[in-house]
């Protein structure tokens, strides 16, 4: 099909089809015009609350537990751990004020902040931290870690009233991105998703189920310099990006954090509109399990059949990033932007692999997507035209996200999904060790010993650069051996009234809603 006919055909199924939207991309451009009226005044329009439509239902309220980037967004508003993020990707110290790391990097000392209090009121201890590091280490989980990286904690003592100490079994040069796992009341894990209680700059209110979660500025926080701007935020959840749009332009939203780069003109003009990448990897991903994508010279054909400049181009109007690898871009020590030119855009050469592995009259596959992601959606269906070309016909099947996490992530029962993967922090290990065999979160269930044993030693590397070339070595096997087809960190805009300010990129997959308020 020509490439003019074929993007015609797809912008009309595009339009037709345009329910929803998840991941977006990014890249530093803003538009805004000047406050309300209202807002100018000193009157606010909503009091001193927004309302931010969000896209996806949060089923997992456990911080310790939540695997979706969505969620986790979210709850870095309520929970805290002795550091967290910063937005150049680096830590800060939170719950802790200081910490240490011994010569041979096995031992962490934090001392603790004076005056954290959870949102209760009660205090925060010594014990209340001992207990949420043991919990993420396996504590009730019958040893298995809930934070795979806690699978070296040897232990965790108090040896008084300020200081904890974590105690590895082997060093680790990327431990301290860990210590962002929540600290909570001590014996409060089972309930921790009824009761909610952190140390953030927010507190939970409220949540509905596929409906909305609210949370009002905690006046107890620790710091007054970083204590939220804002008294209340509501996270509406709307799984239709036609319906957050009318939202914006309506008044029932105040913010949309994650709405596709292609609608920027149905915004433009009335809102503040900011773009940039989302820090995450959009991809093909395939269940390397199952026929036929359990033979690696399948799933390099189906690499030179895509062209991923088209899904870019046509998804995020160009703005998005090929990564060709399951590092974002932002991630810059790790990143290896050569990936993205190793399977060029080949008909042809398609075609011949196919044939090379017994499939020389194509076959029929499917493309599980997450309904509720609009340009997910979209991707698979640039995905299935581009695939016609070599003979592969693939069928295009929705799902409610609920769906996606337990079917396709957890069940592993699918063929192949778009989808996007997220990172809690900016370790390299965040996005390589999921590919691991045994991993848990291997759901294209990918298997190379090479792979383990260049992750394995990566995590265990006590040289920075020795570390980082083991890292890149683990991504030049995944490119090689085709695991999944990786294409693009999506470009994204953040829409807010044009009476709010303060909206912070981080270069992680963080929300954070402490820095925004009216002007």
């Amino acid at each position: 099909m020509p490439k003019l006919v074929k993007r015609a055909l797809l912008l009309l199924v595009a339009v037709a089809m345009l329910p929803a939207s998840l991941y977006g991309c990014a890249g530093g451009t803003e538009s805004s015009q000047s406050p309300t009226a209202s807002a100018q005044s000193g009157e606010l329009p909503n009091g001193n609350s927004v309302t931010v439509g969000i896209a996806q239902d949060l089923s997992n309220l456990d911080p310790q537990r939540n695997a979706t980037a969505g969620i986790r967004e979210v709850l870095f508003n309520i929970f805290e751990g002795l550091v967290k993020a910063s937005p150049d990707g680096s830590v800060t110290e939170a719950v802790a004020s200081d910490y240490e790391i011994s010569e041979d990097g096995k031992t962490y000392t934090f001392t603790l902040r004076e005056g954290v209090t959870f949102h209760s009121g009660e205090a925060v201890t010594v014990e209340d931290v001992v207990y949420s590091l043991e919990r993420c280490a396996g504590s009730e989980n019958d040893g298995t870690p809930l934070v795979s990286a806690f699978s070296i904690v040897e232990g965790v003592a108090a040896p008084d009233e300020r200081h904890v100490v974590v105690t590895l079994s082997e060093p680790n040069l990327e431990f301290i991105y860990s210590m962002t796992a929540a600290i909570i009341p001590q014996g409060s894990g089972p309930d921790i998703t009824e009761t909610m209680v952190g140390t953030g700059p927010f507190r939970f209110v409220s949540y509905a189920p596929q409906d909305s979660l609210v949370m009002e500025k905690y006046d107890g926080y620790w710091s007054a310099d970083k204590a939220a701007r804002l008294d209340q935020v509501t996270f509406k959840i709307i799984p239709d990006v036609n319906a957050m749009v009318i939202g914006l332009k309506g008044g029932s939203l105040d913010m949309v954090i994650h709405l596709p780069n292609t609608l920027e003109e149905e915004v433009q003009g009335s809102f503040t509109v900011l773009q940039d990448t989302m820090k995450l990897v959009q991809a093909l991903y395939l269940n390397n399990a199952v026929e036929p994508f359990d033979n690696e010279l399948v799933r390099q054909a189906m690499y030179h059949a895509i062209d991923v400049q088209e899904i870019i181009d046509f998804v995020c109007g160009g703005a998005g990033v090929a990564t060709g690898t399951s590092m974002y871009p932002a991630n810059q020590r790790y990143f290896m932007p050569e990936l993205a030119q190793k399977y060029p855009h080949d008909v042809e050469k398609a075609r011949q692999l196919l044939a090379q592995a017994g499939y020389g009259d194509g076959f029929e596959m499917s493309i599980t997507v997450p309904s509720n992601y609009a340009q997910h959606m979209e991707t698979a269906q640039v995905i299935i035209e581009q695939l016609k070309e070599a003979g592969i016909t693939a069928t295009l099947l929705p799902v409610e996200w609920e769906s996606w996490v337990n079917d396709v992530y957890r069940g592993r029962d699918y063929q192949s999904s778009v989808c996007a993967i997220s990172a809690d922090d900016m370790t390299a290990r965040e996005m390589l060790v999921r590919y691991t065999s045994d991993h848990q979160k291997n759901f294209i269930n990918f298997q190379d010993g090479e792979f383990d044993q260049s992750v394995a030693q990566a995590m265990a590397a006590t040289s920075q650069d020795e570390q980082t070339a083991l890292y890149k070595r683990a991504e030049e096997i995944l490119s090689e051996r085709a695991a999944s087809l990786w294409l693009q960190d999506m470009c994204e805009l953040v829409v807010m009234d044009p009476a709010l300010d303060g909206f912070t990129f981080y270069r992680t997959y963080v929300l954070d809603m402490s820095t925004i308020g009216y002007q």
